[in-house]
């Protein structure tokens, strides 16, 4: 299908649409570092008006639109001022209904954190489905976590799928599949219409985009980050040339790798801090939700560090160094790519579910 995107960002729902198939055809971003991000990966650059000023026709016909609408509204770690006259973030839905009722599209893929479903006791979500549904569409949802699409990161989002009546209903979800770290099917049920993998990854590795499995490996010689592709229990290094010193290993041995534990950790510069609710995860768990305003790290052994903005560019599926250039060919600052990453989407779900829509 042809598509336009809304409140683009980085681009993760146009990487995980074109990788399905999908064409295209408009973007829209109003943030300008964000927008310099994603034209110099897709060589093409995002409309950067405010969204309330551009007029439905100078939009081109499209099959699909997609985004992801500010989310900082309906979020715990948010003021949750939903559909607020003061915020106007939260309104900005509307002019996803304005748009797509002016040019009649066909289908709606949307996308939104899981406090939407709650937020004012679930009258903001009602307004949402009342309002689709006054514009003709058909609705279906799910809250969807990116740990189970072979990201080891618990990050869960509502994706809304909404199609004109006049049109085919896709059948979207339920959608519990995940990847397989050796890119065979999983093969436990944990829970209705969810499906965990027997090989799950510790949390600092990462089933890259490039498929099958793959982890990250930091040499104690020199503190580098090296890529090793992983099958069922054991290391294999790429080149043949490499043995890891010092990995997040399962503890089943192999290359003599030893064992080695990793945990996730919230705020990391601050080795002491005290707060409520869980700071540090156990191993094998999934790391915390990448988010633009939290800072993440990694408990390896004794020694704790931050995680790289390669390590958050991986947690969501992105092609490594997606975010380490604007398009003019300067760097981006480690800060602006925690934040963008933050503010992204998982591609691996985004292309599971546009694999699920008609082309």
């Amino acid at each position: 299908m042809r598509f336009i995107e809304l409140f683009a960002g980085i681009g993760g729902f146009r990487l995980g649409l074109e990788r399905a198939g999908h064409q295209c055809v408009w973007s829209n971003e109003i943030v300008e570092k964000a927008r310099r991000i994603y034209e110099h990966n897709f060589k093409d650059t995002p409309d950067g008006r405010d969204i309330r000023d551009i007029k439905p026709e100078e939009i081109p016909e499209t099959d699909l639109l997609v985004g992801g609408f500010p989310c900082a509204t309906f979020s715990v770690a948010g003021r949750r001022t939903g559909f607020s006259t003061e915020d106007t973030r939260g309104t900005l839905f509307f002019e996803i209904c304005r748009i797509a009722e002016a040019k009649r599209i066909p289908y709606l893929f949307l996308e939104n954190v899981k406090g939407l479903l709650n937020h004012e006791n679930g009258k903001t979500f009602g307004v949402i489905l009342a309002t689709l549904d006054e514009l003709g569409y058909d609705v279906q949802w799910e809250c969807v976590n990116s740990k189970n699409f072979g990201v080891p990161q618990n990050r869960e989002r509502v994706f809304i799928i909404a199609n004109l009546r006049d049109r085919a209903r896709p059948k979207i979800f339920p959608i519990g599949e995940c990847y397989a770290t050796d890119g065979e099917p999983c093969t436990e049920t944990q829970g209705e219409g969810e499906r965990v993998s027997t090989n799950y990854l510790p949390t600092l590795d990462a089933h890259y985009y490039k498929g099958g499995g793959t982890r990250a490996v930091i040499d104690e010689s020199d503190g580098h980050v090296r890529t090793t592709q992983w099958r069922r229990t054991h290391f294999r290094d790429i080149k043949g040339d490499y043995t890891p010193t010092l990995t997040a290993n399962m503890g089943t041995g192999g290359n003599n790798v030893p064992y080695v534990e990793v945990k996730a950790v919230l705020t990391p510069d601050r080795k002491e801090k005290r707060q409520n609710g869980r700071r540090i995860k156990e191993h094998n768990e999934p790391s915390f939700t990448i988010t633009a305003q939290d800072r993440h790290g990694v408990l390896i052994g004794s020694s704790l560090r931050k995680l790289t903005p390669l390590e958050c560019e991986r947690l969501q599926s992105f092609p490594d160094d997606w975010t380490k250039w604007y398009s003019d060919g300067s760097l981006v600052s480690d800060n602006q790519r925690y934040e963008r990453c933050g503010r992204a989407v998982t591609v691996n779900v985004i292309h599971e579910i546009a694999k699920r829509l008609p082309l």
